[in-house]
């Protein structure tokens, strides 16, 4: 079979740098499918935002305005911009790959490569979990209707990063190729803002501050241990006055002494903490990878988080804690991980970073992203981490495809 040069439309609707993991991580397979000689396009939502930055030259950027619902039965900028895109590729072998679900950015580009007539391959990011799933259902019902089922079930293949997404995928009913590639994890920057250490111990939360991440599940646990000489630091973006709701919380516990928010964080700022801290926990119910916890691990910080993270594998190599979705759960990984000692402490961060360096790189996940584009545009056999098609029964909650 003969390679062509490859050209890959790569989809979102914004990289803005306060937008958390999806941000990150779509650009970094970007820099990374450059580095591997991949003409990469990012079609992306038009923002005055702070935006996560390609550092490959060959990463073009592509900008064109957010699609109004309506986009779903007409033609939109955003559409036309990706169309633009695959257009212009010097390659046959073209293909455009989306990232999420449940946006109008979604409906356009499935939109725009079924009329340029390529192979189109969608990345869920963890929207179609069974929280994400019942977070705000009756939205979601309307926007399956209206256009993700069509633009889902037009694509060639889909990717997931863990073995939990590969089944909530599953649970849509739809029978497609599934991909699990997981991502991988870029370093801190060569120049950190300092973050002075505690006078004790710091345990920090570092993401969005989202009813998603179960801070108040984490808050009525610091409240059960109050381990003696720790604080919690709690950094992120707020998102629709959640964090009013945990610090009245905080206040009611009588642990505004103990526990401290900080914002949103840039990335200097964001390793600098991690750097200056003895655990990272994230009480979440719900992450299709988690990336902040592989932050942590490559910042050699020893991670708590619980099942509703892919990262068991924190049990597996003893560099962490990985917990049931329970404030009891949570409080008896919080009494052990701060009754720990430091030697200890650190010696499962040294594990959890020796893990990052081997598993979580991202020249892996291009590599392996690469195969799965070849193998649908007929240019390769079918790479062993492609699943078969057959769809599981859909969860309770979940849109009927």
């Amino acid at each position: 079979m003969t390679e062509s040069p490859l050209h890959v439309v790569q989809t979102l609707a914004r990289i803005d740098a306060a937008e958390g993991g999806p941000s990150r991580s779509v650009v970094y397979l970007c820099d990374a499918l450059a580095r591997r000689g991949v003409t990469v396009d990012l079609v992306t939502s038009a923002s005055d935002a702070e935006a996560v930055a390609p550092a490959e030259a060959g990463v073009r950027v592509r900008r064109a305005p957010f699609p109004g619902l309506a986009s779903f039965a007409r033609r939109s900028a955003f559409e036309d911009a990706v169309g633009g895109a695959v257009a212009e590729a010097s390659s046959g072998a073209t293909i455009v790959h989306d990232h999420g679900l449940w946006l109008p950015t979604n409906a356009a580009s499935a939109r725009a490569a079924r009329a340029s007539g390529v192979p189109f391959v969608s990345s869920p990011k963890g929207m179609a979990s069974a929280w994400a799933m019942n977070y705000r259902r009756a939205k979601k019902r309307v926007a399956w209707l209206a256009y993700q089922r069509r633009a889902l079930a037009g694509a060639a293949l889909l990717q997931a990063t863990a073995e939990s997404e590969v089944d909530d995928v599953r649970r849509l009913g739809l029978r497609l190729p599934i991909a699990l590639v997981r991502h991988g994890v870029a370093g801190p920057p060569a120049s950190l803002q300092a973050w002075p250490r505690a006078a004790g111990k710091r345990a920090v939360f570092l993401s969005r501050v989202h009813p998603k991440k179960g801070l108040p599940l984490l808050v009525e646990a610091w409240a059960r241990v109050q381990p003696e000489g720790w604080e919690l630091v709690i950094a992120g973006r707020d998102e629709g006055g959640h964090r009013a709701e945990v610090e009245a919380q905080v206040q009611a516990a009588g642990l505004s002494d103990a526990v401290r928010f900080v914002g949103d964080l840039g990335d200097a700022d964001k390793w600098g903490l991690l750097a200056a801290s003895d655990l990272f926990v994230l009480p979440t119910y719900s992450e299709n990878f988690g990336i902040v916890v592989a932050e942590a691990l490559v910042a050699g910080v020893p991670v708590l988080t619980t099942h509703g993270a892919p990262w068991e594998v924190l049990q597996t190599e003893r560099c962490g804690w990985w917990t049931d979705i329970t404030v009891d759960a949570i409080a008896n990984a919080l009494q052990d991980a701060t009754s720990r000692s430091d030697a200890e402490r650190q010696a499962m961060g040294e594990r959890g970073r020796q893990y990052a360096d081997a598993h979580l790189r991202w020249d892996r996940a291009a590599d392996e992203m690469i195969a799965a584009y070849r193998w649908v545009l007929g240019q390769g056999p079918r790479p062993a981490f492609v699943t078969d098609t057959t769809p599981s029964r859909r969860p309770v909650g979940a849109p009927a495809p």
